[in-house]
C-alpha cells in the first residue's frame, strides 16, 4: 500500500542519455543482425559449388 507521502511528491522526468535519433539507429542495427537473410537473397547472392566448378 502506497504511503500519501510518496504519492504528495510527483518526481520530474529524467532526460534520457540518448537521442532518438541514436535509438532507433541501434534498434535498426539490431534488427539487421538479428534477422537471417532471406532465402531469395542469399541464393543470388552466393553461387553454388557447381557455378564455381562451371566456371573454372
Amino acid at each position: 500500500m502506497p504511503t500519501p507521502e510518496r504519492e504528495a511528491q510527483p518526481q520530474p522526468p529524467v532526460p534520457s542519455a540518448v537521442s532518438m535519433k541514436d535509438l532507433l539507429a541501434a534498434c535498426a542495427a539490431a534488427t539487421a543482425v538479428s534477422t537471417p537473410p532471406s532465402e531469395e537473397r542469399q541464393e543470388s547472392a552466393e553461387p553454388s559449388a557447381s557455378e564455381e566448378r562451371d566456371a573454372a
